[in-house]
């Protein structure tokens, strides 16, 4: 099964993550547009949004950081990151 934002792939799956950085506290908030929304407390400078939202997904989806990559958007609150090792109905159960 595959929805708006998670795609399969032959290797696991690719998200499109929709991120607002300087939020309260780190959290998935549900879909917007089309992509998984997701809240991060870091701030958007010298990649701490980035590896806070990597952070995030691995812990979630309980996969290694090193399943979870940028594809895309490294520089943009529109991302795609390609997690390793997870099916679609496993993130979309997890998440």
């Amino acid at each position: 099964m595959e929805s708006a934002y998670c795609v399969a792939t032959p290797d696991g799956v690719i998200l499109a993550v929709r991120v607002i950085p300087r939020a309260r506290k780190h959290e998935i908030a549900g879909t917007r547009e089309g992509a998984l929304l997701v809240r991060l407390a870091a701030p958007p400078v010298e990649g701490a949004a980035n590896d806070a939202l990597i952070e995030l997904l691995a812990d979630r989806l309980g996969v290694p950081r090193r399943a979870v990559r940028i594809v895309s958007g490294w520089r943009s609150r529109q991302k795609r990151v390609a997690v390793t090792g997870v099916t679609t109905d496993q993130v979309l159960a997890l998440l």
